[in-house]
């Protein structure tokens, strides 16, 4: 039976690799299929005797699982290193459970919005423990598949802390492993603000640890992350406080889309200070907290000081110094635009380099550095211009490309031609509550007004952009939008009917 399985496996070697990839060094690889059974004899580990891998990848995040499973399937023998809970910030403390409290709020609102259709004497209890049980359930869930999709791809995963010992060596757990290449995608972690009393703050990690809905909570942060949370904490019912140390929340944003959401903020009661800063918390007698601000007011009875104010490399446990790893001015690991580290076979990617911190940035930049190394695809990298975005404020935002101030910066007053639209979904129609949704086209006029940016706020903004990102990604010009039959009623028929 062994000899006729041995048979089995070279012959299926040799099937396999005469069209097989070549991998950086110009290997001729064999099939994953032959890798697989192969391991399977040696009784189901891909890990060879002395520890050495293809591939090594440091973060079980989604950039780095999605590099390890997409080497694994060139046939390369891969292994990744994770300390804490698989799947990163986007599955544990990121996009997923941030996007089903979005949901909520979402949900809540609708409610509010139900009697124009309607649906009277609607009587809606919000009950905060239910919907984290069944969130932390669902991230647990993913945890596992995570887990399940590393192992059916026949990635090895190491549990613990990484730290290089050496160029191409990482101690894990007291073992050391040396590895061809080895990929750094340990992500980020929330930074805090310095004031007295920011012992009281939580942090966005902190806001899904939260046992109940707070009453009344400070925000501080004027990135997408504040936005988000201080949204989702509105629409759930607590009186909420976002302050910006700028002159308006998503300052980086187009002009109409910032203008847009700080209105639609005030339309719900949220209370914006901006231009402030927090200078200190104290905690009062009754356990609420007192919050200062630079102005001189202070917001009293808080019970959630939620600090968002951007994050950093999770760079501390690695010992980068001992491989000789170079890092930029402010802090990231430093890569060229192949991924690649100052020290050959080290790479990094995702939040790490602070280029673009969004969770399909790190999986496309993982699975195109994947390609080169081990699929002979020697071009292979991530193209970073004109990446679609989509904030989950209330209402939630979707851009793409230059703001109408970049483009004119760029190409001049003179060749940039803007198109918008601003209106009231027809959902709202029926409705009390009035949310206003507004688009703009940045064109360039003389490349046949080509569209280099695409910005909206409003109900659907998050699902409508997709497609249109796709457009831009080809060149579409504003003729192209114009020929472009528009799907009637929608919002996004809009963005082909501006004129």
């Amino acid at each position: 039976m062994v000899v006729a399985i041995m048979r089995s496996v070279v012959a299926a070697a040799a099937f396999f690799g005469s069209a097989g990839a070549f991998n950086s060094r110009g290997a001729l690889r064999g099939s994953l299929l032959a890798r697989r059974s192969a391991s399977t004899l040696r009784g189901g580990g891909v890990q060879l005797a002395d520890g050495h891998y293809e591939y090594l990848v440091i973060g079980a995040g989604s950039g780095g699982i999605a590099s390890a499973r997409r080497a694994a399937q060139y046939g390369a023998k891969v292994a990744v290193v994770e300390r804490a809970r698989l799947g990163g910030t986007c599955v544990n403390v990121g996009c997923v459970p941030k996007k089903v409290m979005f949901l909520a709020a979402s949900m809540m609102e609708a409610f509010h919005d139900a009697p124009g259709y309607g649906f009277h004497n609607v009587d809606v209890k919000f009950d905060w423990p239910t919907i984290k049980a069944n969130r932390d359930a669902y991230v647990l869930r993913l945890n596992g598949i995570y887990g399940k999709n590393l192992g059916t791809s026949g990635v090895d995963t190491l549990s613990g802390t990484a730290s290089f010992v050496g160029p191409r060596e990482v101690s894990v757990g007291g073992k050391t492993y040396t590895a061809d290449h080895i990929l750094i995608a340990v992500g980020g972690t929330p930074s805090m603000p310095s004031f007295p009393g920011a012992e009281h703050a939580i942090n966005s990690d902190g806001f899904f640890e939260l046992a109940d809905l707070p009453k009344k909570a400070v925000v501080i942060g004027g990135g997408y992350i504040a936005v988000e949370l201080a949204g989702v904490l509105k629409a759930l019912g607590s009186e909420v406080t976002l302050v910006v140390r700028g002159a308006r929340p998503l300052k980086s944003f187009d002009d109409l889309i910032c203008e847009t959401l700080v209105e639609e903020m005030g339309k719900v009661g949220m209370d914006l200070r901006c231009s402030a800063t927090v200078s200190s918390a104290s905690k009062m007698a009754d356990g609420s907290l007192s919050v200062a601000l630079s102005d001189g007011t202070a917001i009293e009875g808080v019970d959630c000081l939620l600090a968002a104010t951007g994050r950093k490399p999770l760079l501390e446990p690695l010992g980068l110094g001992t491989a000789g790893v170079e890092l930029s001015a402010k802090g990231f690991v430093a890569v060229n635009e192949y991924q690649q580290t100052n020290v050959p076979g080290i790479y990094a990617v995702g939040d790490v380099t602070g280029n673009v911190e969004l969770t399909p940035v790190a999986i496309a930049a993982g699975r195109r550095l994947s390609d080169r190394l081990f699929n002979g695809q020697k071009d292979a990298k991530l193209d970073y211009a004109q990446i679609p975005t989509v904030v989950f404020s209330h209402p939630p935002i979707g851009t793409m490309g230059l703001t109408e101030k970049e483009a004119v910066a760029q190409y001049g007053q003179d060749d940039v031609k803007v198109y918008t639209s601003t209106f009231v979904n027809m959902y709202h129609a029926v409705c009390t509550r009035k949310s206003k949704t507004a688009m703009k086209l940045v064109c360039v006029k003389s490349q046949k007004e080509r569209v280099v940016g695409l910005h909206v706020i409003g109900l659907g903004a998050d699902e409508m952009l997709q497609g249109f990102g796709v457009a831009l990604k080809m060149g579409a010009t504003k003729a192209d939008f114009d020929n472009c039959v528009a799907i009637h009623p929608t919002a996004s028929e809009e963005f082909v009917t501006m004129r």
